[in-house]
């Protein structure tokens, strides 16, 4: 999954920082707890301090701890909890430390507490309604999911060109024409619109959304979309992923088979 942005991200990423001979990165980090943060620090500038890979973390152990908290733990040790996630200790207690929360020595993290920590900081204390622009195959199914609303994003529009389309419910609301997407969004209060479009269309799509008011784009369009500094993209190409697996499953297969590929893409055995 890529991302876009308006304008650039200034934040720091999770990069190694030289200490004289020594080099700490998150994955040698001292796992010794730190001190909390006080009270008076600033949770805005705490905020946009996050990294977007972190960010893209928190997310994962946000799931992680849903699924313990269901399951009746009321604490998780860090190990615990990075195993599940499938990162290292040390760059999960660093990621936690951007929201203040180092945990306790031989008790670990409360797992309610966290959970309402990484809600706040990735904005989910209130819903983010959603449109659904392209009621094709992949429209419908994002239209019927069900875990969209209990996560805090109800669909609440869905648009399409289809003459057969408009009016007709799907996943209980009615197709509207894509020329009213500026007028219901901004009347229904969207703020991410879903762009499952061809790609001739996604252009000409983002464009109705933005002037309907919304802020995020998630764009499932093989395109790059031009967009205000204001407004932020993430672009899921499948093909792009599927490719990417391949690569992993070649290169597994050259080194099972005792192959190493070399610069002009030769393979030397």
């Amino acid at each position: 999954m890529a991302v876009r942005r308006g304008r650039r991200n200034g934040a720091r990423s999770d990069d190694a920082v030289d200490l004289g001979a020594s080099k700490i990165t998150a994955d040698n980090a001292p796992t010794a707890e730190m001190p909390a943060v006080t009270d008076g620090a600033d949770p805005v500038v705490r905020v946009k301090s996050i990294p977007e890979a972190a960010v893209a973390r928190l997310a994962v152990y946000l799931r992680v701890l849903s699924a313990m908290a269901e399951q009746g733990a009321t604490t998780v040790a860090s190990e615990e909890l990075s195993a599940a996630a499938g990162v290292n200790s040390a760059k999960l207690r660093k990621d936690l430390s951007y929201l203040g929360s180092y945990g306790t020595r031989g008790v670990g993290y409360e797992v309610q507490v966290l959970v309402g920590q990484i809600e706040r900081t990735l904005g989910l204390t209130r819903q983010h309604k959603v449109a659904v622009v392209g009621i094709g195959n992949l429209g419908h199914a994002l239209a019927n999911y069900g875990g969209f609303p209990g996560r805090g994003f109800p669909v609440e529009a869905l648009f399409d060109v289809d003459a057969d389309l408009i009016g007709i419910p799907v996943g209980g609301i009615p197709v509207s024409h894509l020329d009213d997407i500026p007028q219901v969004c901004a009347d229904r209060g969207i703020s991410i619109g879903v762009i499952a479009t061809p790609p001739t269309a996604a252009q000409s799509v983002c464009d109705r959304l933005v002037s309907g008011g919304v802020q995020c784009i998630l764009n499932f369009a093989p395109v790059v979309l031009q967009v205000p500094e204001h407004i932020e993209v993430r672009k899921v190409d499948l093909a792009v992923e599927l490719q990417i697996l391949s690569f992993h499953v070649a290169r597994r297969a050259d080194e099972n088979n005792g192959a190493h590929p070399v610069g002009n893409g030769m393979v030397v055995r």
